[in-house]
């Protein structure tokens, strides 16, 4: 039979599993330039290159660009992190 501390454990594993998805969505502006843009991209993000440029192209164009889904907790570090170089992003509920 299992132990207490190895079911909390399979326990906790689980609820992180299904920890509900949250979009990092990052948002046009008329103030960054694509180049500052694209290096948050890639220095905040596990994005690479031809990613980033798609996504700050995508955002441009339609105003908004979904980077990635992670969860929450994640997501809000993210948006406080784009915050802090000067970038809108939000997060929301991957539904």
């Amino acid at each position: 039979m299992p132990d207490a501390e190895s079911v909390t454990d399979t326990i906790t594993q689980e609820r992180v599993r299904h920890l509900p998805p949250f979009k990092v969505v990052l948002h046009n502006d008329d103030v960054n330039t694509f180049e500052h843009v694209i290096l948050a991209i890639l220095k905040l993000t596990p994005l690479k290159e031809p990613e980033a440029i798609e996504k700050t192209i995508e955002a441009h164009e339609t105003g908004q660009a979904v980077l990635l889904i992670t969860n929450q907790e994640r997501a809000e570090l993210y948006v406080e992190q784009f915050a802090s170089l000067s970038l809108t992003a939000t997060c929301e509920p991957d539904e």
